[in-house]
């Protein structure tokens, strides 16, 4: 069972050479050195907008030389599963293709709320985005890909999947996909006002609730936050991440980069309508 790429030549090249001169293009001049890094969050927009964003967070992870890397992903199709579970066989990429780690994925599959459904990957692309990344950065390693819907289930499932993880010996990370405060006309999100001032408030101050939540290690917290705010897309992946790196030992978290897409766009004077917000970070011991 092979997942082809849903989103090459849409959110990410297409042609494997495109696809590698823009994973070189997104990557951070200085590598990162994040010692103990053992989980992040990173976003999943286009990379036009995200790639740099996701490309240190996904290098910082690949420092840490993963056996397997967990991704909790974001849900943004029909999914009524808490937990969606792609548990065998590969998925594809414009670089070549990335095992599934079967046995860890048959020990997540195990966890109360997590359903074996690789049907609901199909049109998904908050994981997938992130693949090519791993794949150039990490090319050794396997995945588990698995979608958290939001809810109270996400730190009990990130910390099953963690001890599963560790029961078997596994050298293993984990990363949560999200974006940010989706804001203004395109998402009828503007509570304060369209233009520069609302787009501003989006970033430094709603984003910064759900990142303080983050680094907090608020992993019941970030969901309600998200819920409340709109702040977040993949809080289900988020709390589902800080459960899993806190039930490892995780103990801090750094933020890398915070961004969004309006400051990725040339704007020649336009007034911004919309805008969505990207963070990369770590959590280390």
């Amino acid at each position: 069972m092979v997942r082809p790429p849903a989103f090459a030549g849409t959110f990410y090249p297409r042609a494997r050479e495109a696809c590698e001169q823009a994973v070189q293009a997104a990557l951070p001049k200085v590598a990162s050195d994040e010692p103990g890094c053992i989980g992040a969050i990173a976003p999943h927009a286009g990379w036009r907008y995200s790639g740099p964003t996701a490309a240190l967070a996904i290098s910082s992870l690949a420092g840490a030389s993963p056996e397997t890397i967990v991704i909790f992903g974001a849900v943004h199709v029909v999914d009524r599963n808490e937990a969606s579970l792609y548990p065998s066989g590969a998925w594809d990429t414009p670089l070549g293709s990335i095992e599934i780690d079967e046995e860890l994925a048959r020990q997540a599959a195990q966890a109360r709320g997590v359903i074996v459904d690789p049907g609901v990957h199909r049109r998904e692309h908050s994981i997938e985005v992130l693949t090519p990344f791993i794949r150039a950065l990490a090319p050794e390693a396997r995945i588990v890909p698995l979608m958290i819907r939001p809810g109270q289930q996400c730190d009990r499932i990130g910390r099953d999947v963690a001890a599963a993880a560790k029961q078997l010996g596994r050298r293993v990370v984990f990363v949560a996909s999200t974006d940010l405060t989706h804001y203004g006309p395109m998402f009828g999100f503007e509570p304060h006002g369209r233009g520069l001032a609302g787009v501003r408030w989006a970033k430094e101050v709603n984003d910064r609730r759900f990142i303080e939540r983050v680094a907090d290690f608020d992993a019941t917290g970030v969901v309600p936050e998200a819920l409340a705010h709109q702040n977040a897309c993949g809080s289900g992946a988020v709390a589902a991440t800080i459960a899993a790196v806190a039930e490892r030992g995780a103990s801090s978290y750094r933020e890398l980069d915070h961004v969004c897409s309006f400051e990725r766009e040339s704007h020649s004077g336009v007034e911004p309508l919309d805008s969505v917000g990207y963070e990369a970070g770590v959590f280390c011991r």
